[in-house]
């Protein structure tokens, strides 16, 4: 194969997994609207959580966009057998998501159709569910997904090139314990940044406590439901597929070999969970530290990253199909043409210049903390 499609095979893998890891961490936005449900926050205090998370959802929103047009373009067959075939899974994280836009626009309006309680109980239901089903979906590149690849359709005029052999779609990953357990930690791990993320954008002494003690008391269940679920991915049967035939097999400890033949990306896995941990300690130990987000939050997208990158690299199918081992999609493939991966590359050399304008776009927006003073008197509040 030429050596510059493997390249770029594995480029846009990496981008793929870059973008994954920055949805994970802005999903605080959904982990800290959690706090919402709360019988310890007044309504003051509810209204602070829905006004800070307010100002960044667009940027998860849009986040979310761009993984899965980046997977459209890059992987299409992979967008065409999961989207297409696990569809109530995604079509659920999208309606959650089409929830909170709707909850955010409604829920401070007088006269409003449902009431504000109901708005909030809609963004504690986006951020409940969300995290927990792109948990479980991540899940699934490493348990596998009952679908089937028919690849001499592909050469053909026959629209049908992959199929789920299931009547769930999707919802079928529900019944693996370790699919759970991941989606659980994903939960877990939001609500958390959510909550040291009011603490750097908030100032107001008595949800600054809330959500320290929010912390706390997630940062147990998250530690055991993570570790667990890193056991199971060191000690399981993985996808190996051979490099030349492309042949897919079970391969004991395929994912532990993974991050030993590949250092950096182990290095990558330690760095990101040290520092989610270093977030938490901060956060808990050190009352007056406000910065716990943004140690927490580059671990997360660095951890994130390297579980995809050891999901799709050193020659591994990254979703693998449990009905039929040989539907298994690997990155090379289920890729785009070279012609459309070289040029979405030269495309890719905006990137830089579009994070550069996310940043400046949140300071600007982050300039001051949020007093309960604003509240009443800022045109833009929730």
């Amino acid at each position: 194969m030429d050596s510059t499609y493997v390249f770029l095979q594995h480029y846009w893998w990496f981008v793929i997994s870059l973008l994954g890891g920055l949805l994970v961490f802005l999903m605080f936005v959904q982990g800290g609207n959690v706090m919402l449900a709360s019988p310890g926050l007044d309504d003051t205090r509810r209204r602070l959580v829905i006004n800070s998370t307010g100002r960044k959802w667009e940027f998860t929103f849009t986040t979310l966009v761009t993984f899965g047009g980046a997977f459209f373009a890059s992987f299409p067959l992979f967008y065409s057998t999961s989207f297409g075939g696990a569809y109530w899974v995604w079509m659920l994280i999208l309606f959650t998501f089409v929830l909170q836009a709707v909850s955010y626009e409604f829920c401070s309006k007088r006269g409003n159709l449902l009431g504000a309680r109901a708005y909030r109980a809609f963004l504690v239901i986006n951020g409940l569910l969300a995290p927990f089903l792109v948990g479980v979906a991540v899940a699934t590149f490493f348990t596998g997904s009952e679908f089937v690849v028919n690849r001499d359709n592909m050469t053909t005029l026959m629209p049908v090139i992959s199929r789920w052999t299931g009547p769930l779609h999707g919802l079928e990953a529900l019944g693996n314990v370790w699919n759970w357990v991941l989606g659980i930690a994903v939960a877990l791990l939001v609500q958390m940044l959510g909550a040291m993320y009011v603490i750097n954008n908030v100032d107001d002494a008595r949800l600054d406590a809330h959500c320290r003690r929010v912390v706390r008391v997630l940062a147990v269940p998250f530690v055991a439901f993570f570790v667990s679920f890193v056991i199971f991915l060191l000690t399981t049967d993985g996808y190996a597929a051979d490099p030349v035939t492309g042949e897919v097999t079970m391969q004991p400890g395929k994912y532990l070999a993974n991050f030993v033949e590949m250092p950096a990306v182990a290095a990558i896995f330690l760095a990101g969970v040290v520092l989610v941990l270093l977030g938490v300690w901060v956060t808990v130990m050190r009352r007056g530290n406000r910065r716990g987000i943004w140690l927490s939050g580059t671990g997360t997208v660095l951890a994130v990253m390297a579980l995809l990158l050891c999901a799709g690299y050193n020659g591994t199918a990254y979703y693998p199909s449990s009905a039929d081992l040989q539907s298994s999609l690997t990155i090379a493939n289920s890729s785009s043409s070279l012609f459309t991966l070289r040029t979405m590359a030269f495309v890719s050399i905006l990137i830089p210049f579009v994070l550069a304008y996310i940043v400046y776009a949140w300071r600007a927006i982050d300039r001051r903390r949020i007093t309960p003073r604003e509240l009443d008197g800022d045109g833009h509040a929730y």
